[in-house]
């Protein structure tokens, strides 16, 4: 039996715990250290998870975005960097899986992703432009059948433990910034000179420093569609669901701590209701909040997928960046409680009810891509489209 069919052996969610486990036993290591999580990755390729989005006949699983949502909650809640990296290698091979089908080189690329579980990383940011992957500075070169590129990249995940790196830029030297391609650049097709360390707060664990991309690759390895499709119609509502998956991951975990952290009081004190109970209804609450605006996205987002007029629109554009906004503020909401809940013995590390972590990582997610950013572009597109209103619409 090979890999693959020992790994389809067992079901989507088992593969994702045993690797969750990996995860988990080594979160605060990667957290205090700021290392990549080469555990929980090399578990996650054990477990054949990061082919699971390329399609059946090209060697993958044809995983749903649902069922792939439902992995970054497990590993979320084992490790929020470990989460963090596997949505993000997703959101990249969605881009190969909508854009690269009926393209050779794609195609066969796709094929060794399956085989060889290889790990996607992006680079989408660029030195004085923001945040704004809608723009690029940098143009890509073509001479004949090779592509050349240069890119300050200030932000590139993961970059040195990825197979290929996914790179936005203008399409040609006199294009608009906004007139983008996305070009797959393999390892040994590229050099990395670094810029800035990652050093944060939270989410220590992606190692997203920055770096000089040098790149030059055959031409056929540029995706055949504009980046605007790719950036309308894979990757916006595949960014928002799947960090919003392991945000509820990291949210669910505070809440599991401080859930035993007020059965344990309740055990102490018979026939009273510990302090805390009252919050943690609150909390979960809002926990259920986060579930409910998650499932509404990935209803919307296949119910999109079979128009592309509707998966293109501005109407689904801001209800998907609503979707990430409200996870994003919720989820601190969620911890928060959670902390008021434990108490220092959730404000201490090394504690059962540890929370710190959560807290940290939870940060980050207004900030990637940055909600101001997101409200603003929400703000000019309801400028020209009406909000729908309606509860089934």
């Amino acid at each position: 039996m090979n890999e693959l069919a020992k790994a389809k052996a067992l079901s989507l969610t088992e593969r994702a715990r045993r690797a969750a486990a990996v995860a988990a036993a080594n979160a605060d290591d990667v957290d205090a250290g700021g290392r990549f999580p080469n555990e929980a990755v090399d578990a996650m390729k054990a477990e054949r998870l990061l082919g699971i989005q390329i399609p059946d006949y090209l060697g993958g699983e044809s995983a749903t975005t649902a069922e792939i949502a439902e992995v970054c909650c497990i590993l979320g809640q084992a490790c929020a960097a470990s989460g963090m990296v596997f949505a993000m290698h997703q959101i990249k091979a969605s881009s190969l899986v909508s854009h690269g089908e009926g393209a050779p080189w794609h195609e066969a690329y796709m094929r060794r992703i399956a085989a060889d579980q290889l790990l996607l990383a992006s680079a989408t940011t660029e030195g004085g432009i923001g945040g704004n992957l809608r723009n690029s500075i940098c143009a890509i070169e073509v001479d004949g059948d090779t592509c050349r590129l240069t890119k300050d990249a200030t932000v590139i995940s993961y970059a040195e433990a990825a197979d290929a790196i996914l790179v936005t830029s203008r399409a040609r030297a006199d294009s608009a910034p906004s007139d983008q391609v996305m070009t797959v650049f393999e390892k040994g097709q590229y050099t990395l000179e670094k810029t800035h360390h990652w050093d944060t707060l939270g989410m220590r664990g992606t190692r997203s420093d920055g770096f000089i991309f040098k790149g030059e690759a055959p031409a056929e390895q540029i995706l055949p569609k504009p980046f605007a499709e790719i950036a309308a119609q894979s990757m916006l509502a595949n960014s928002h669901i799947l960090w919003s998956g392991v945000w509820f991951g990291i949210a669910s975990d505070a809440f599991a701590r401080a859930q035993a952290f007020v059965r344990a009081a309740a055990r102490k004190s018979p026939g009273s209701v510990p302090p805390g109970a009252l919050r943690l209804a609150e909390a979960s609450n809002l926990l259920q909040l986060v579930k409910s605006n998650i499932l509404a996205a990935l209803q919307q987002y296949d119910a999109a997928q079979k128009d592309e007029t509707k998966l293109s629109s501005m109407g689904f554009a801001v209800a998907m960046n609503n979707v990430k906004i409200a996870s994003s503020q919720t989820i601190l909401e969620i911890i928060n409680h959670c902390l008021l809940i434990t108490g220092i013995m959730g404000y201490k590390n090394g504690t059962p009810y540890s929370i710190g972590r959560h807290l940290r990582d939870a940060h980050s997610a207004q900030l990637m891509i940055s909600n101001d950013r997101i409200l603003g572009n929400t703000s000019t597109m309801l400028l020209v489209n009406k909000q729908d209103t309606s509860l089934l619409g």
